[in-house]
């Protein structure tokens, strides 16, 4: 059942990379072995960027591996054409890639703030001395000489140290109040339109039928370009018949016609200037969202047939019918 909802639809997929980029930063950030550098003028470089620069780099993997975003800057950069762009549609694609590559640098940086290594070794020396003990008759340079080897338990400095266990639990009780804070209030920048369903639905349903779109036809250009593939080689293989003597081929040959007869994918396509035109008229001008002349179309088909078809029978059963009109028309 879990992997049917991962393989359902892009958007389940997203989900599933998603949760696998968490993992995977809760995974590092246990692995790693922090070490503060218990000196003034790095600690607090050094424990923000152990909290900042590996979400930052999530988030681009989080972007790059969101397939949504190839679709939101061709919606964006494309003309056009036919189809006009609605902006509230490439304004969810943005907003449904941010919310999933903000997954994983959130949870690192929960983690971080739980755990509150990185917090301590970056606020050592931003503690205020006269709340402790400890610290009198020191000059301030030695005071934040103590306060930045406060993080490593080891150092000499600070092993008698009265107020070093006071100092740590301190930093402990704001960085974990941090991450409760910003556990609360990370769902209020929530970029949905909540409070108008009916344009939320609308945009979610337009935003999957352009992902829905680009998959059908890349799909389309796969099945063609097979096609259009296997009929070069056979028109190659038939140019040098002269050189290839086997009996078995010709036949293999037709029994391939025969089957491309029954599904072909080229539809009238035949060369390499009539495919670049088709998909450059794709780009530049895109069907309208318009499907009333086709259904139109194929009504007035089925019409034509239906009444060809019971003209057929008439005709065929009731063949006296048609005779003695012609004599009443004749009289």
């Amino acid at each position: 059942m879990i992997f049917q909802y991962f393989q359902s639809n892009s958007e389940s997929v997203m989900n599933g990379i998603c949760g696998l980029l968490a993992l995977a930063s809760v995974k590092i950030y246990t692995s790693f072995d922090f070490s503060c550098p218990c000196l003034p003028q790095y600690n607090m470089a050094y424990g923000l960027g152990i909290m900042f620069i590996p979400p930052v780099v999530l988030l681009l993997c989080g972007f790059i591996v969101n397939r949504q975003c190839v679709v939101a800057i061709e919606e964006w950069k494309r003309p056009t054409g036919n189809r006009k762009k609605n902006m509230a549609i490439i304004r969810y694609i943005c907003s449904s890639i941010l919310q999933r590559a903000m997954i994983a640098p959130i949870v690192w940086i929960l983690v971080t703030l739980l755990d509150g290594k990185c917090f301590v070794c970056a606020f050592s020396n931003s503690v205020d001395p006269d709340k402790f003990s400890g610290f009198a008759n020191i000059t301030p340079a030695h005071v934040q000489l103590l306060l930045s080897k406060f993080p490593c338990k080891e150092d000499e400095l600070i092993m008698n140290n009265t107020s070093r266990k006071a100092v740590s639990r301190y930093l402990r009780c704001w960085s974990q109040s941090h991450c409760v804070s910003q556990d609360q209030t990370k769902d209020f920048w929530c970029p949905r339109p909540c409070f108008n369903q009916a344009a939320f639905l609308q945009t979610r349903y337009w935003s999957n039928y352009i992902d829905i779109e680009q998959k059908i036809f890349d799909e389309t250009c796969c099945e063609h370009a097979r096609d259009f593939a296997h009929k070069c080689i056979l028109h190659f293989f038939e140019s040098m018949q002269k050189e290839i003597k086997l009996r078995g081929f010709n036949a293999h040959r037709e029994e391939e016609e025969g089957k491309e007869g029954e599904k072909d994918h080229l539809r009238g396509i035949t060369n390499e200037e009539q495919m670049n035109k088709l998909l450059q008229s794709w780009y530049y001008s895109k069907p309208r969202l318009d499907l009333s002349q086709t259904t139109q179309r194929q009504c007035l088909s089925t019409e034509r047939t239906s009444m060809h078809l019971i003209d057929s029978m008439t005709n065929r059963w009731h063949p006296q019918l048609g005779s003695a009109t012609t004599r009443q028309t004749d009289v």
